[in-house]
């Protein structure tokens, strides 16, 4: 059967204390567009789907003991969130500023031709948004910098 939801591959799943909220900051900061959003009789989150690009999220709150936001573990990330971006990274930064996100890595480009930034989610999440800018070899990253790399790109 076809996925009529039409999900890619692979989703993430972020939890949060108040995940409303998130849902508004994570549209407006980061240009996330609400697909789904599932509400109980008395107004409660009961589901919601984001999606930015091809990739989807779900937006959570702390619905079991084994699952927390950031904000309820000290700040720590168990994950790691990577959104590419077709576009405007150095843009899409400053307008995640203006919104409220910490800026913990500002824009750069990277050995491996990709450029970065990386923000953190008023509950803690850690958010990079990347953007390829170059194509670059393995040899040339071997080269540069020592390290000895198997597959690259597709290899």
């Amino acid at each position: 059967m076809q996925d009529p939801f039409r999900r890619a591959t692979l989703g993430a799943g972020v939890c949060y204390r108040d995940p409303t909220a998130a849902l508004d900051w994570l549209e407006r900061a980061f240009g996330f567009e609400r697909h789904t959003v599932v509400r109980d009789r008395d107004g409660e989150l009961v589901h919601s789907e984001m999606r930015i690009g091809d990739a989807y999220i779900i937006v959570d709150s702390e619905w079991s003991s084994h699952v927390a936001s950031p904000a309820s573990v000290g700040a720590k990330n168990t994950q790691a969130l990577y959104i590419k971006l077709k576009g405007g990274l150095d843009d899409h930064c400053e307008h995640a500023r203006q919104a409220g996100a910490e800026i913990l890595q500002e824009p750069e480009d990277q050995i491996y031709g990709d450029r970065t930034y990386r923000a953190r989610d008023p509950e803690g999440h850690v958010w990079t948004f990347i953007r390829p800018v170059r194509s670059v070899s393995r040899e040339e990253v071997q080269n540069l910098t020592g390290w000895s790399i198997e597959g690259w790109h597709g290899e």
